[in-house]
């Protein structure tokens, strides 16, 4: 089977349902603080990272054992490959949003990418589905970009921005950011999850958005690919799509927009 082949509606409804079971058996902040260790990807790893990986990759295994082969890169695991591996590459973050998550704030998703190659121009199918407004976005590449079934574009490009979602907002990174953008964004919006912001900016509910800090390619290898299909235009810093790529290990600015006018506005501080 090949892996783009496979029932991916599918595929996604149960892992979020079963992540759903988990959130709503984990209720309040002392039961969502509980660590275990050090993920993959750097962070400490909160026990329901875990489940709600161990989730996924039970969706993962049953690809492989009917017939897929491909690599898995995970926030917490790390690379794994399936059916001895191969170019095709599946790219998830469990929670997107963890800080969230923990502290019971509704603003935290599922990404999941999958690509045919190592580079973000590889990627041929991102969802993003948001816990907290319930909503899941969804691309695949040349085939637009919908919310929950339905359509989505960005709205209109300009270089003077109503709204711009920040992401990786720490104070001192973000005063400097405020001095820079003063007269171009009337208003700046943090959500705490990267894939949410993205795609708000694909559905045209921000101008634009940018984080503060590198990002990885679990927090947006699927929201860029939405931002895309909906029309936006998306910038790793100076680096081509086919140049940005998939592995745990790289970091790399972000910044994403309606249009190139309000891509170079923000692109000022990204």
């Amino acid at each position: 089977m090949e892996l783009l082949d496979a029932d991916w509606p599918g595929v996604l409804g149960r892992i979020v349902a079963a992540q759903e079971r988990i959130f709503a058996a984990t209720r309040g902040r002392e039961a969502r603080t509980v660590y275990e260790g050090v993920g993959e990807g750097g962070d400490r790893t909160l026990a329901i990272d875990r489940e709600c990986e161990d989730v996924v990759f039970a969706e993962l295994e049953a690809l492989a054992a009917a017939g897929a082969s491909f690599l898995a890169i995970s926030e917490e695991r790390g690379e794994v490959s399936f059916g001895g591996g191969g170019p095709a590459q599946v790219v998830i973050d469990p929670i997107d949003g963890s800080l969230n998550a923990r502290r019971t704030l509704p603003a935290h998703s599922l990404s999941l990418a999958v690509a045919s190659g190592p580079t973000m121009a590889d990627v041929e199918l991102g969802y993003v589905h948001d816990f907290g407004a319930g909503e899941s976005f969804l691309a695949r590449r040349g085939e637009g970009a919908t919310l929950d079934g339905e359509p989505i574009e960005v709205g209109e490009d300009g270089e003077r921005l109503e709204i711009l979602g920040v992401e990786a907002a720490e104070p001192d990174g973000l005063l400097p950011v405020a001095r820079e953008l003063a007269g171009s964004v009337y208003r700046l919006r943090v959500v705490g999850s990267l894939a949410i912001t993205a795609c708000y900016v694909a559905a045209g509910r921000f101008d634009a958005m940018t984080g503060l800090r590198p990002c990885r390619s679990v927090d947006v290898a699927a929201a860029q690919l939405i931002v895309r299909e909906a029309g936006g235009a998306l910038a790793f810093g100076d680096r081509p799509l086919d140049a940005v790529g998939l592995s745990l290990e790289t970091r790399y600015p972000i910044a994403a927009a309606a249009g190139e006018r309000g891509l170079a506005t923000v692109s000022r501080i990204a």
